[in-house]
């Protein structure tokens, strides 16, 4: 132990982590992050920047950096039952009409050193063993240095847990995960592509096997702007035999069937495919203690309408630090008590009405009927993708926002399940 103490130690340097940091040095905090691996590193990811997305990496000062030299898309492309419509990002008074897709390896290394260059203290392949406990408090983490056999400890007065959808440091203080929250399952490679700067992102909702058979899940494909695009599947486990499901057989069956125009096949694949779970729709509790946040995929802050964590995590980080900025400012920790009301606030209905959303398209029959219908027209289809996507209006009441209330206003009467 060094003997200093932080305002703030930031466990992971992922995008919650970064956010948070880059927040909290910007506004004069002594803020130190320690991160497990060295950047830049590979994350399990589909790269896909939605107008949410963009809007806190604008607010961050850094989207110049990523629109000079990563690629920029229009919308979705939709693809099912034969229909396949091309769907643009609305328009929206706080959010862009266009999106990003950018490989995590670049994405996360560039927002962790902006956070470094506002002030904060980055420390990269420095894993956060254990917390530091004080009369029953965190404060602060055994780490364990790079090449070194022995560990130090960092002493802060608040630590923020951002060490991802695994989140060890997480459950050493107590978090765990509501198990009847949906949980996402999936799993992505890289192939080259003689359409990697295609304007649009696609997603196949009814995926076939070889031999036109129906697989669960929706099948995603990401042009990023390189030479290679991002394919990948994703399950949910409202799915009813989903612990049973072989993805690399999902990702095996949906490469040989995508659209020939990709031009995906075994010569263009770049490497084994990786996969991984998400928890969602703020399953993981207690988000906060006395003197400790959990932000991001630590906090089950993933959206279940359409499997993104990237913006979800850069807004619970900004909104963590600015709990923290207050009980800094004021010297009073009762501050922290706001973050868990401010989540709900923010994310809880909504986070509960795709809830109800992803228990429905667990049901294939069901999941197939609904996108038949809705692959019909292309206003329905529009409203679809402004609520999965989390771009209701605020300034006016148009069909999807109409449709949303109606749901919301339902989702409101129905009890919160027990944990298990």
């Amino acid at each position: 132990m060094n003997g200093h103490r932080h305002d703030v130690l930031v466990v992971g340097g992922g995008p919650a982590g970064a956010a948070t940091a880059y927040w909290l040095a910007r506004a004069g905090h002594d803020v130190v992050v320690v991160e497990r691996k060295t950047f830049p590193r590979d994350k399990t990811c589909g790269d896909g920047l939605t107008p949410r997305a963009v809007r806190q990496l604008a607010d961050m000062g850094i989207e110049e950096r990523v629109a000079a030299n990563h690629h920029r898309y229009r919308g979705l492309r939709a693809v099912a039952h034969g229909v396949t419509l091309e769907l643009a990002w609305p328009e929206h008074p706080e959010y862009p009409d266009y999106g990003y897709v950018v490989r995590r390896r670049h994405l996360d290394q560039l927002v962790a050193d902006h956070a470094a260059a506002a002030g904060a203290t980055l420390r990269q392949g420095t894993e956060a063993l254990d917390p530091v406990l004080e009369r029953g408090l965190v404060a602060g983490a055994v780490v364990r240095r790079p090449g070194s056999q022995g560990t130090e400890e960092i002493r802060s007065r608040y630590v923020v847990v951002a060490d991802g959808a695994n989140s060890r440091f997480g459950r050493a203080l107590g978090t765990s995960r509501n198990r009847s929250y949906p949980q996402g399952m999936a799993i992505r490679g890289y192939w080259q592509s003689p359409r990697h700067d295609d304007p649009w992102i696609e997603s196949v909702l009814d995926v076939r096997d070889r031999s036109g058979a129906s697989l669960p899940g929706y099948g995603w494909i990401f042009p990023v702007g390189d030479g290679t695009i991002n394919v990948g599947i994703g399950l949910l486990s409202s799915f009813r035999d989903w612990k049973q499901v072989n993805t690399s057989h999902l990702m095996a069956e949906f490469a040989a069937t995508a659209p020939a125009y990709w031009g995906i096949s075994p010569e263009t694949q770049m490497g084994p495919p990786t996969g991984g779970r998400l928890p969602m729709a703020g399953s993981v509790d207690p988000k906060a203690g006395p003197t400790h946040l959990v932000v991001g995929d630590a906090a089950g802050s993933v959206n279940p309408f359409n499997g993104e964590g990237i913006d979800y995590a850069y807004e619970t980080g900004r909104l963590a630090a600015d709990v923290l900025g207050e009980a800094l400012t004021t010297d009073d920790g009762l501050a922290l008590r706001r973050y868990p009301e401010t989540l709900e606030a923010e994310f809880g209905l909504y986070f509960k009405v795709a809830r109800g959303f992803a228990a429905l398209i667990g049901r294939p029959a069901l999941m197939k009927e609904l996108t038949r219908v809705g692959m019909q027209s292309r206003s329905l289809m529009e409203w679809v993708l402004r609520i999965m996507a989390n771009l209701l209006r605020p300034d006016e009441l148009g069909p999807a926002e109409a449709a949303y209330r109606a749901v919301a206003a339902l989702a409101r009467l129905v009890p919160e399940p027990s944990r298990r």
